[in-house]
């Protein structure tokens, strides 16, 4: 099976400089927020090794595990393209919401970039909130642009699962982010860069994100749904298979979100 490379670093964020309001005051907090989050997403969209990453290869993933054997995926009553996009989905939200923002975010760090804005109008609370904004956007970017091509190769997803999988998708990207943020406060950017690429490509290949947890060798079926890339993947799939959350996988998210968050909130370093 084909893996991931990996990514670069991308080039330190530097305040919106659209965020200061009419009187020559500080606008307010959403359209700071906003800005952020606008400006992040749009640092990510033209970056070239961004767009391999979260879009590129995911697209090529997509297509080669639809019309091709070279992997072998169980397809459990429907058709091929049905067990593959959940998977592909999957490895978006990694690529996005983990590997791509602890790179950043960790790269900021060590240019001061976080110090410096932690001073302006837009605060470290804004300045998290626009990250998190900034992913919800580029995942939208990824379900629209992997979901037409799903599509066009013959997926037929229930329209009982869309709502399903989108909150699926909510939860993975908390969990994720959460993630991202605990690597990046407190490793090294270059060492960040080296384990964010490698835990992504772990992830994808034996963590239940693109072949199944219950079809994985050995202790990795068990493991797998434990994890949250194989909690993502069993959420994802019983949304666009069978069109409700499984509950279990919904947990599984959640405690990780929150064991996550919580070490996040009490290690990260912001210089």
């Amino acid at each position: 099976m084909s893996t991931e490379p990996a990514m670069s670093p991308t080039p330190p964020t530097t305040p919106a400089p659209r965020a200061e309001g009419r009187a020559g005051g500080a606008a307010p907090a959403w359209r700071r927020v906003a800005a952020q989050g606008a400006f992040e997403a749009r640092l990510v969209l033209r970056n070239g090794e961004q767009l391999l990453v979260i879009l590129i290869l995911p697209a090529l993933l997509l297509v080669t595990l639809a019309r091709t054997s070279l992997v072998e995926i169980e397809l459990a009553g429907g058709t091929r393209i049905d067990a593959v996009v959940p998977g592909i989905l999957t490895l978006a939200v990694m690529s996005t919401a983990f590997t791509s923002q602890a790179i950043a975010t960790s790269f900021d760090r060590r240019n001061g970039v976080l110090r410096l804005l932690a001073t302006t109008p837009l605060g470290r609370g804004g300045l998290l909130a626009g990250k998190v904004l900034a992913v919800l956007a580029v995942e939208a970017v990824q379900v629209v642009l992997l979901g037409g091509v799903a599509l066009a190769l013959g997926w037929s997803p229930p329209a009982s699962g869309l709502a399903p999988a989108l909150l699926a998708i909510g939860l993975g990207t908390a969990a994720f982010t959460a993630f991202a943020l605990l690597l990046a406060g407190v490793l090294r950017a270059e060492a960040v860069l080296a384990v964010a690429n490698l835990v992504l490509v772990l992830l994808a290949v034996g963590g239940g994100a693109l072949i199944p947890a219950d079809q994985l060798p050995g202790a990795l079926a068990d493991l797998a749904p434990l994890l949250p890339s194989g909690a993502l993947g069993v959420a994802l799939r019983g949304a666009l298979h069978d069109g409700a959350l499984p509950l279990g996988a919904t947990l599984v998210l959640a405690a990780w979100t929150a064991a996550l968050g919580g070490a996040a909130g009490r290690l990260f370093r912001w210089s």
